[in-house]
């Protein structure tokens, strides 16, 4: 049996918009300021991220889901 030493939780990260190191304990905590959180927040809506796996219609597994239960205004 392998005598493994806990791990010690990361008291800080990088921020993920600027790269700066936050606290754990920083209010804005993990962006290092609020101008940063809004930053990341106008990435998400502006479509600059997106969620890689295709999602799945929970009761058939489509994979065409949302898709097929938009209207299309065209």
């Amino acid at each position: 049996m392998l005598n493994a030493m806990p791990r010690k939780r990361a008291i800080s990260l990088r921020c993920p918009t600027c790269r700066q190191i936050v606290l754990r304990s920083a209010p804005e905590f993990p962006f290092c300021s609020e101008r940063c959180r809004v930053i990341d927040l106008g990435k998400w809506a502006s479509g600059s991220y997106v969620i890689s796996s295709p999602l799945n219609d929970p009761e058939t597994g489509n994979s065409n889901y949302p898709d097929q239960h938009v209207k299309k205004l065209h």
